[in-house]
C-alpha cells in the first residue's frame, strides 16, 4: 500500500520531466467571443517595492478552448503549452466554477405615454376686474 502512494508522485514527476515543467494558472474568463479561444485574467498579489503595500496585478492570457465550453465570468484552469498561434500559448484544462447567472429576464422596451396635463380652466372674471386689467 505504501508503494502505491509513493508511485503516484513518481509518475507525476516523470510526466513533468518528459514534457517540461508547465505552469498552471487559475483565472476568470474575460472574453469568449472568438472561436476556440478565450481570454483569461490571472490576478497576482504583489508587494510594492518601496511602500510595502500589497496590490493586485493582472495578466491577460489567450487560451485554446477546443469545445467552446467556457463562458464569460467562469473560473478556469489553464496550462502552458506550445505556441498555437501568434498570441495563444495556453490551453484550457477545466472549468472550476461556472459564472452565476442571475435571473435571465427578457425585458421588453415598453413605450409609456405620459398622461397629458389638463390646463386649468380660467374662471370668468368679474366685469370690474376685467376693466381694471385693460387700463
Amino acid at each position: 500500500m505504501a508503494s502505491e502512494t509513493a508511485a503516484a508522485p513518481a509518475k507525476a514527476d516523470a510526466e513533468n520531466s518528459e514534457r517540461g515543467n508547465r505552469r498552471v494558472e487559475i483565472g476568470i474568463v474575460l472574453s469568449d467571443v472568438r472561436q476556440k479561444t478565450i481570454t483569461v485574467e490571472v490576478r497576482h498579489l504583489v508587494k510594492h517595492a518601496r511602500y510595502g503595500k500589497y496590490m493586485y496585478r493582472s495578466t491577460h492570457l489567450h487560451a485554446h478552448d477546443e469545445k467552446n465550453e467556457a463562458k464569460k465570468g467562469d473560473r478556469v484552469e489553464v496550462i502552458e503549452t506550445r505556441p498555437l498561434s501568434k498570441q495563444k500559448r495556453w490551453r484550457l484544462v477545466r472549468i472550476i466554477e461556472r459564472a452565476a447567472v442571475l435571473g435571465q429576464l427578457d425585458i421588453k422596451d415598453v413605450e409609456v405615454n405620459a398622461p397629458k396635463k389638463e390646463k386649468p380652466k380660467e374662471e370668468p372674471k368679474a366685469e370690474g376686474a376685467a376693466e381694471a386689467e385693460k387700463k
